[in-house]
């Protein structure tokens, strides 16, 4: 069976790309979240194996969503998608719980390593 993903992503663009690449690595999405508190409550709904997360969105932004989701179930996996320039931002995820980061603009081959190396 494939490992489940939830994509969260302010951008409908970086969403269905992240889910054209997901899908033809083998893996599922089972959802979309457009911001942190949407992905929250996804991610207790449907607990998913891994979830990529933006940074910087609407209503609760990525770290504080990492945090939550962290803060529900310790052993979650979370992989940070964010701008080069973000930096501080992203080393503040790991702190939050994030297990890997991909820089924007997105490479293909960038989210199919971080998800071989995440989930095998």
């Amino acid at each position: 069976m494939p490992k489940k993903i939830l994509i969260v992503d302010d951008a409908q663009f970086m969403r269905t790309m992240l889910s054209k690449l997901i899908e033809e690595n083998g893996y599922e999405v089972v959802g979309e979240a457009v911001n942190g508190e949407e992905a929250v409550s996804m991610y207790k709904d449907l607990s998913p194996d891994l979830v990529t997360m933006d940074i910087t969105m609407p209503k609760m932004d990525g770290i504080e969503a990492t945090k939550a989701i962290m803060g529900h179930d310790p052993s979650a996996k979370v992989i940070v998608c964010s701008a080069m320039g973000q930096k501080p931002m992203v080393v503040e995820s790991l702190k939050a719980g994030a297990k890997d980061f991909i820089v924007k603009p997105i490479k293909p081959n960038k989210v199919a390593d971080a998800l071989v190396n995440i989930l095998g």
